[in-house]
């Protein structure tokens, strides 16, 4: 009976260091990837950094130059940059 209290146990604790943050993780990104919108800069998995200038339900058109377009698949958009980002160029190392 000890043995299965401490199995429950450590269960319980595994799942609070372990999977409780993996799920708010993505449900983060989920909530990211769905609330994109035409004009935001973003990074993705890869590091392009570009802008969304359209895109739909699967797949996202980025523009990462002057002209230069990607199609990426939605989920490959990591993150989105915030208005307070460096550009390149300014002296600084973007975080």
């Amino acid at each position: 009976m000890e043995s299965l209290i401490f199995l429950l146990v450590i269960f319980g604790v595994m799942w609070m260091l372990f999977i409780r943050p993996q799920q708010r993780r993505l449900r983060a990104q989920q909530e990211m990837l769905s609330s994109l919108q035409a004009g935001d800069d973003v990074v993705t998995a890869g590091g392009v950094i570009g802008t969304i200038r359209a895109l739909d339900d699967n797949e996202v058109r980025l523009e990462v130059s002057g002209g230069v377009e990607l199609r990426l698949v939605r989920g490959a958009i990591s993150r989105r940059l915030g208005p307070d980002r460096i550009e390149p160029g300014d002296g600084d190392i973007t975080p």
